[in-house]
Formats: structure tokens, sequence, C-alpha cells
């Protein structure tokens, strides 16, 4: 099994060693690397390129969203999984980090279950840490009614939209699957097909989509 490489990011220490503590017990989990603010997340990342980052938002010198911004821009060399540590105080800020290439969310106050799954999630590209998470937040870009916007890259089929529909409200891959009663080989094939036409990077900017658009209220 492939060791999934972890830095941590945060300005409090002891929120980063009750993470590492928590993560080295894992399987299959390494803490390569701590940083206190976004400017030393940065540096860090470029020097010990880990797989997975925990990124808090609100940090001294640069915040988290800046250093997500720095960390996806176009032309890095080492692009890693960005998972925002986030409280809902903090949802005013949700949109913008999703646009800027956030994978996932992840509550301060999660348990252990919740923490080690959000740095497999994001490894494995499943990008969701909790359903009630994911809802809860998107929810909050919700408009009035309206009819669902034409996606940019062509028009999703129905199967597609029940995809989408799955992926909005916090499903993971296997859970589509039996929903939808195909396999997890054909809901992989749909979600490619999804961003393709939405041109999204990831499943949290189809969820994101799928809420700001009116496909789900």
């Amino acid at each position: 099994m492939t060791t999934i490489r972890v830095l941590i990011a945060d300005d409090q220490a002891i929120v980063r060693t009750g993470m590492a503590m928590i993560l080295t017990a894992e399987d299959g989990i390494e803490i390569v690397a701590q940083a206190q603010d976004g400017l030393e997340a940065v540096d860090q990342v470029a020097r010990h390129r880990p797989d997975v980052v925990l990124m808090d938002i609100r940090m001294p010198r640069l915040d988290g969203l800046e250093a997500l911004r720095l960390l996806t821009r176009p032309g890095v060399v080492h692009v890693p999984r960005v998972v925002m540590v986030t409280t809902f105080d903090d949802d005013e800020y949700v949109h913008r980090a999703l646009r800027d290439g956030a994978c996932g969310f992840l509550l301060k106050d999660a348990g252990p279950r919740l923490l080690a799954e959000a740095v497999r999630s994001a490894a494995q590209g499943e990008a969701l840490i909790s359903p009630a998470v994911t809802v809860r937040l998107l929810q909050r870009f919700t408009g009035p009614a309206r009819q669902p916007a034409r996606p940019p890259g062509g028009t999703l089929s129905p199967r597609e939209e029940d995809v989408v529909g799955m992926v909005a409200r916090g499903h993971t891959n296997a859970e589509i699957a039996a929903g939808l009663h195909i396999s997890a080989g054909t809901v992989k094939a749909h979600l490619s097909n999804i961003q393709s036409k939405l041109d999204a990077r990831n499943r949290v900017e189809i969820a994101a989509w799928a809420w700001e658009s009116g496909l789900v209220r």
C-alpha cells in the first residue's frame, strides 16, 4: 500500500499536534511536515512534496486561501490535494476555496475517524469528507428556485444528472453505484464525462455547480 504523505498547516500548535498524533497512528499515512502559517506551508510543500495538505483558513502572514491559490496556480510543478480546515463561521470563504482548487473541507472538531477519512478521500480523489459537512456548506450558495443552468461543455444526460445530484448530496462513488444500480467503473466514467462538460477540476466543483445552477435544491 502506498503511503500517503501529509502536511499539516495550522497556526495553533495544539491543533497540529493533535492531528499529527491521530494520523501517525493510522496505517499508510505519514506526516512529512508541519507549518504554522501559509507562507511556511507553501515553502514546505515545495520542499517535501506531500500528497495531501490539511490547510487551516485563518492563519497569520498568509492565510490558507492565499496559500491554496499559490499551490494550485498554473505552472506549479507539484500540486498537492488541499483539504481546507474550517468552522461553520468560515462559510463565506468556501466559494472562493472551491474556485481555487480545494478538494474538500474538514471541521476542526471532526473526530479521528473523519480526519483519517479526509486524508484518504483526498488522496484517492474522492474529495468529500462528510455528506453533512458538504451539503451544509454548499447549501449556503443555493439561490432562488430556477431552471438548472446549461453546462458550459455540453448537456448532461439524465444519468449524468442523477450522478451529479448524488455527488452534490455528499455520496461516495460506492454509494452512487449502489443507489443507481451501476458499477463503480461506470460511476467513474460518468464523473469523467461530467467533469469535462462542467469544466470542473474535482467532484467538489461538480457539487458546487449543482447547488449554484439549481439542479439540486
